[in-house]
């Protein structure tokens, strides 16, 4: 789910609120990993910019997001040092570049609950033609279990109803490399 948030001051006078076009509305900001939070101020504020202008970056809106290495290394600066399961989707158009990257779903410690009929509804919201799936595992260890294999069979199936291919699923556990499900031959 997509929280948006309107991006016109409430103190703004009314009739800047009606212009006669709908208010800017703008996905709401990805937090910071945990781990920023115990660097200096001035550190803190200089990575959480590099973050930004990273996922604002026109190289991930123009480039295609073809390679699994890029891919996956996008994916582990937004989940590394998460110290609770998130699951993310990268969604793509037909020439598999970024349209949005959007944390879908927030769980505990171990798990996550996903579900397939919400991300359905997103992919159509953002009109994309592709995805890739990601979630992480705070215990470090990125190996898939036997549910999220069954998960991304499951996503896979309902995403193509709709004429959206899944390319790829990455789990991402903090130092370790990401683990590409499609790398592995399990997509």
């Amino acid at each position: 789910m997509m929280a948006v948030q309107n991006t016109t001051p409430a103190s703004a006078p009314p009739a800047a609120k009606r212009r006669g076009r709908p208010p800017k509305i703008r996905a709401q900001e990805v937090a910071p990993p945990s781990c920023i939070e115990r660097l200096e101020p001035g550190a803190r504020r200089a990575v959480e910019r590099a973050i930004r202008a990273l996922e604002e970056s026109a190289v991930y809106r123009t480039e295609p997001m073809n390679n699994p290495g890029a891919a996956g290394l996008y994916l582990k600066l937004r989940l590394a040092a998460l110290e609770h399961e998130e699951f993310h989707v990268l969604w793509l158009d037909a020439q598999h570049r970024l349209i949005v990257a959007e944390a879908m779903f927030s769980g505990t410690l171990t798990q996550a609950s996903v579900y397939p009929r919400e991300i359905v509804k997103a992919a159509l919201r953002h009109n994309a033609a592709a995805c890739i799936l990601a979630h992480n595992h705070p215990s470090g260890i990125p190996e898939p279990s036997r549910a999220d294999e069954l998960l991304t069979g499951s996503i896979t199936r309902a995403l193509a109803l709709v004429d959206v291919r899944v390319l790829d699923h990455f789990i991402v556990a903090g130092t370790a490399e990401p683990l590409s499900f499609a790398s592995r031959g399990l997509l």
